[in-house]
């Protein structure tokens, strides 16, 4: 080596054998060369076959064309309580929220109970109230809990006041418990009836 050549430390391979290149020429006895493209134009992609050409009779229907769309996300989840932050979801479970009105279903026929509620949200939202405690009682065990408690989550998130409720929950014990419902109501716009 001389001195003005770096040093790279790779090594040549050593040369074959003699054993080596006749099995070489041994395996390659039969084999033939490839046969040279003739180059259609000698541009850029010169020695590329053209794409094939097919007759519209011969084309498949939609070929090239996807028949189904992609697979859709499976939808998201929506928050646990869309518009309502962590904090006042949190306030609101524990009864720490001051009730504005408050209204006592209990002993109603279910008739009579389902406009009761209708009226008594009305008149709270029109005041711009937004916390309402709904007392529905507990109901008879073997009926399932009682129709009244079951039916005013369903009567307030279906009806006129489904875009007016914000969140429904299980009130305190000392508020009614699982007799009675926290109601928040959405904030009032000026705009809105």
């Amino acid at each position: 080596m001389r001195p003005s050549e770096p040093d790279l430390g790779a090594r040549r391979p050593p040369a074959p054998t003699e054993e080596e290149r006749a099995l070489f020429r041994a395996t390659l006895k039969d084999a033939q060369p490839l046969k040279k493209a003739k180059p259609a134009n000698s541009g850029v992609g010169a020695g590329l076959r053209p794409a094939p050409t097919i007759s519209p009779e011969k084309a498949e229907p939609n070929c090239g064309v996807r028949s189904a769309p992609p697979p859709a996300l499976p939808p998201r989840k929506p928050a646990p309580n869309p518009g309502l932050d962590r904090r006042t979801a949190e306030r609101l479970r524990k009864g720490e929220i001051p009730i504005e009105r408050r209204i006592d279903l209990h002993g109603m026929t279910q008739e009579n109970a389902h406009a009761a509620l209708d009226r008594f949200v009305r008149a709270a939202w029109s005041e711009g109230r937004r916390m309402l405690l709904v007392i529905t009682g507990k109901g008879s065990i073997g009926s399932g809990g009682g129709v009244l408690r079951q039916g005013v989550p369903r009567w307030l998130g279906a009806g006129e006041h489904a875009s007016r409720v914000l969140k429904i929950t299980p009130a305190q014990p000392r508020h009614g418990g699982s007799g009675a419902y926290y109601v928040l109501l959405r904030r009032r716009r000026d705009e809105e009836p």
